[in-house]
């Protein structure tokens, strides 16, 4: 049996990664070569316009190439350029897709669901399409966005936001912004989630918090002359405004429980800065990826259970199991709430709104000594 197959809940699969990263740049059209559920469990997520050749089970014995290449036809018939991800039945029934598409220019991404986990069909998805440092390239390229992220636009645009502040310019972006630029990125790279970094040219660092945020601009300073002091600055400000908002909620309200369920890198953001500024107590760390990696629904409910958090930082599947739980979605899904704003958790901006969110949240419990 698939390690991680695609009927997993809690954590999508690498058909789902790959989808996904080519979903984020304009000017590319993704098709998904399977059945109805391999289409509409991604759509659902992603939320952004797909294409897929919904094969039936006579093609599954007879071979699914011509519905394919009918597809693929009928897009690149309309002038835009194609990328295919292959899923679990036509890989396990070998078909070879990439000699039935041999004649046309499309991306092939070999991303089935059994190949892993998310990052998994993220990562061969940035592989095919080959970022490299441009060769007059001068601007940052920002790293790990990833369209399935609830935070993805916001950290887009702050990243977009603390470069300009800094004085510098952006090369390209991972996943977003024109396919070309894929093709165009700087020599330097600032990611807003290193568990996705795609490796390009030399990385500074992420800003997936205020400490990583100066660190990763001192760093673009030296590198690339950037002016580091408008961030730093910023980023000292905001640290006071936390301050001064978690010690009022301590004066009030005990530190506190927390049970985090998130990919590692978010998990390790929210435990950190919880732990700093409102001395939490981490009852939970479970990542969705990495070492210990907590994907099932079972084990999650009985983590709950037996730690009693007061508060959970995590997706609408932790919510659904404890309801009565003060909650902070910092990971997808995020079903049953409504998202217009391009809210970030990376960079300044980021940490500030974690912070109001959690506080937020735990303002529902009682107060110390009542």
């Amino acid at each position: 049996m698939p390690e991680r197959p695609c009927a997993n809940p809690v954590w999508p699969c690498a058909m789902c990664g790959a989808v996904s990263c080519l979903s984020g740049f304009a000017g590319i059209e993704v098709v998904i070569h399977g059945s109805s559920g391999c289409y509409f469990y991604p759509a659902s997520l992603i939320q952004r316009p797909l294409h897929a050749t919904l094969i039936m089970e006579e093609e599954v014995i007879f071979g699914s190439e011509e519905r394919l290449r009918q597809v693929v036809g009928e897009i690149m018939g309309q002038g835009g350029r194609v990328a295919v991800v292959q899923t679990c039945v036509p890989s396990v029934i070998g078909e070879d897709i990439y000699g039935a598409l041999d004649d046309w220019d499309v991306i092939v991404v070999d991303s089935p669901g059994f190949a892993g986990g998310m990052e998994e069909g993220y990562r061969r998805a940035m592989a095919a399409l080959g970022p490299e440092v441009g060769g007059d390239a001068t601007g940052i390229t920002i790293d790990g966005l990833n369209p399935i992220d609830p935070f993805y636009r916001g950290n887009l645009f702050e990243a977009e936001r603390l470069i300009r502040t800094a004085g510098g310019t952006v090369a390209a972006a991972l996943a977003a912004g024109p396919v070309e630029r894929v093709q165009a990125c700087g020599r330097v790279s600032v990611s807003t989630n290193p568990g996705l970094s795609a490796g390009v040219g030399s990385s500074a660092g992420d800003i997936l918090g205020l400490d990583a945020t100066k660190a990763a601009f001192s760093r673009l300073a030296d590198l690339c002359g950037l002016d580091a002091a408008p961030v730093l600055r910023e980023a000292g400000e905001a640290e006071e405004q936390i301050d001064r908002a978690c010690d009022r909620f301590l004066a009030r309200f005990d530190p506190p429980a927390v049970a985090v369920f998130a990919e590692a890198s978010y998990a390790a953001f929210a435990a950190e800065t919880l732990k700093r500024c409102l001395d939490a107590e981490v009852v939970v760390s479970a990542p969705r990826t990495g070492e210990g990696a907590v994907t099932s629904l079972e084990e999650i409910g009985e983590l709950i259970a037996e730690t009693e958090p007061d508060l959970i930082l995590g997706s609408s599947y932790e919510q659904a199991l404890a309801p009565a739980i003060p909650s902070v979605g910092i990971t997808f899904p995020q079903r049953g709430r409504v998202r217009l704003q391009a809210r970030p958790i990376a960079g300044i901006e980021g940490s500030l709104a974690f912070i109001e969110d959690v506080l937020t949240a735990c303002r529902s419990r009682r107060p110390s000594g009542t």
